[in-house]
């Protein structure tokens, strides 16, 4: 059995994001190259983004801290604590409209 503190994580990561020379963070919480199931804490300081990159499977960002906006084409998703956003089957960004902390969870394709 596994267990972790998503809210001591978070704070960690987005600590380690802050003093980052490109502002942001990131960890695995669960899983890896050697499993289906990877879920990954992710940290980003408002103001920066993830560029454009290829969805490596089914995936959701859970967002525990701050507000994100997910973007895929034309089509953009706004993201605040507690929620959870479907990660499209497609190339996507993720801007950090504030400090966020969010959980990756990605089932990567056979």
């Amino acid at each position: 059995m596994l267990k972790s503190s998503l809210t001591a994580l978070s704070r960690q990561q987005l600590k380690l994001a802050k003093t980052s020379s490109n502002g942001r963070s990131a960890s695995t919480v669960y899983g890896g190259h050697e499993h289906v199931l990877r879920q990954t804490m992710i940290a980003l300081i408002g103001g920066e983004k993830l560029s454009e990159h290829e969805n490596p499977g089914e995936a959701t960002v859970h967002v525990l801290h701050g507000r994100v906006r997910l973007g895929a084409g034309e089509d953009r998703w706004d993201g605040s604590p507690g929620d959870l956003i479907v990660v499209p089957d497609a190339r996507h960004d993720l801007e950090a409209l504030e400090d966020f902390v969010v959980l990756l969870t990605v089932a990567k394709r056979p």
